[in-house]
């Protein structure tokens, strides 16, 4: 199981990467979160244009046996949905950090990012 450095984590599981102008964040969730999921078999994300405040749902992830819900880690709208998870939400699963991203947001306010953990605080909640 990775945790990469780079990347803030929610005790929701999701990850977020920001880019380099320190403007726009990646999000998805964590390669703890699909392990334990299990095989995911759909994923259903907000709009572009959709406005999200920390903590609030942004979408919905199916698995074989469960759905759970996906938390925004930070406030922001939504910039980029990742339309290859219609037709291959089993990138969740098989690249969590890479091509199995979920939305990209514009965000309000980079002091959100203080109140995320960092990976060895994520890696000592989830006990790896």
């Amino acid at each position: 199981m990775t945790f990469p450095d780079d990347l803030y984590y929610t005790k929701d599981h999701e990850w977020l990467r920001i880019d380099e102008s320190g403007e726009m964040a990646t999000i998805g969730i964590t390669d703890f979160a699909q392990s334990e999921l299990g095989d995911v078999v759909f994923v259903d994300l907000e709009g572009e244009g959709t406005d999200v405040t920390a903590e609030s749902v942004f979408g919905t992830v199916e698995a074989v046996k469960t759905v759970s819900e996906l938390f925004a880690p930070v406030s922001g709208s939504i910039i980029s949905v990742n339309d290859t998870l219609e037709s291959n939400p089993e990138l969740v699963n098989t690249d969590p950090y890479g091509e199995g991203w979920m939305i990209k947001l514009q965000l309000d306010d980079a002091e959100e990012l203080n109140s995320l953990l960092k990976a060895a605080e994520y890696r000592e909640m989830v006990g790896a």
